[in-house]
């Protein structure tokens, strides 16, 4: 009698987080309040399958009370814009191949590049970012790390409801290529993202830069400096011709538990054309209040200083002071940034935040607030 062998069947591991969001914003530039509440689901499994092999399937849903803001769905446009339209798409959905020293993925997947200021996943919006791609990760030895992508597709935050196209996706022909090497406390990475949108050939740009940082905080004290350089080409069939620099500067010092930083991000323009990043995660940068996602044609210049820490009861905080100036012109204007997240329950955490700009002559004065609870498994 002979024995049959059967293969094991897939190893599935499911995960899901549910995000309470309520954004209000008071613009000068609108005669009313805007206001929603969303309700955000996302769910998916990772199913690991026998040689390496893998797959992710990811999905989410927001449920939104949008008759007070324009979600960019809903025509609502005497509303100040909160981008968090009601929907529900595939957010993720790949395959994947892992070894001892290289993984590729293919399909729909989440893209992060170091700190997200040229390739992120947008994770504020309560629709992320992601990328229909092909990914390729290497590691040539224990302190390399090369990655490589194409992207075919950008999904965007506003959904597959949006009432303007290419608020929804772009169709693109990207090359994305990250080299980063450790070596103690430092981390030096080098980048060339050659974008081509072949929807608006004028937001297609050619990026080269270096990125070093290094640091080391014990026991509630230390430092930390970050310091990176790039400079920004016309490519593909854009019809422009600009070179614009950038450059950042971010020094840090920790003590008595409170990290204190300051820095200096320059965003080149020249009155007519500035340095674009369309697929960073904008919200993280230059102020909360999201009056920089697209760089005014006089380019920006963001000088910042912000503290912050962990409170008793688990209560994290952080407050940070933005001037903002045009490389090319004047002043912009000033924000304040605040945040506290404090955990309810275990399995949830919630948060509040607010940002005031103020305006010295760029945008109207904008103040909005964050109130939000999630729950995450």
């Amino acid at each position: 009698m002979t024995s049959v062998a059967h293969a094991a069947p897939p190893e599935l591991r499911w995960d899901w987080n549910l995000r309470a969001r309520h954004e209000q914003v008071d613009d000068e530039a609108f005669a009313r309040e805007g206001a929603l509440t969303t309700l955000r689901l996302r769910a998916g499994f990772d199913a690991r399958l026998p040689r390496g092999f893998g797959v992710r399937l990811e999905g989410e849903g927001v449920l939104a009370d949008d008759d007070r803001a324009n979600t960019t769905a809903n025509g609502r446009a005497e509303y100040p814009a909160i981008a968090d339209p009601e929907g529900a798409e595939i957010n993720q959905a790949f395959l994947r191949w892992e070894g001892t020293r290289m993984a590729a993925t293919l399909g729909r997947q989440r893209i992060n590049l170091d700190n997200q200021r040229w390739i992120g996943a947008v994770g504020w919006r309560q629709n992320e970012q992601t990328f229909d791609a092909a990914q390729i990760e290497l590691k040539p030895a224990k302190d390399w790390q090369v990655r490589y992508a194409w992207l075919d597709r950008a999904h965007r935050v506003n959904g597959d409801r949006a009432r303007d196209p290419l608020l929804r996706e772009r169709a693109l022909d990207t090359h994305l290529l990250n080299v980063a090497h450790t070596r103690g406390i430092q981390r030096w990475v080098g980048y060339a993202y050659l974008h081509e949108d072949r929807d608006v050939a004028r937001a297609s740009s050619a990026t080269y830069g270096v990125r070093w940082n290094a640091g080391r905080v014990t026991e509630g004290r230390g430092w930390g400096l970050t310091v990176e350089a790039a400079q920004q080409r016309d490519y593909g069939g854009n019809p422009d011709d600009f070179a614009h620099g950038y450059w950042l500067v971010e020094p840090s010092i920790t003590h008595a538990g409170i990290a204190w930083r300051a820095g200096w991000e320059h965003l080149g323009g020249n009155g007519r054309h500035a340095l674009q990043t369309p697929l960073a995660t904008l919200h993280a940068f230059n102020g909360w209040a999201d009056k920089f996602t697209t760089t005014p044609p006089g380019g920006l210049e963001d000088v910042y200083a912000g503290a912050g820490g962990k409170l008793p009861r688990g209560l994290e905080w952080a407050v940070t002071w933005h001037h903002y100036r045009a490389d090319a012109g004047g002043r912009y204007g000033r924000e304040w940034d605040a945040s506290l997240a404090f955990p309810v329950g275990r399995q949830v955490k919630g948060l509040a935040k607010i940002a005031d700009y103020r305006s010295d002559g760029f945008a109207r004065d904008t103040r909005k607030l964050w109130l939000q609870l999630e729950w995450s498994r």
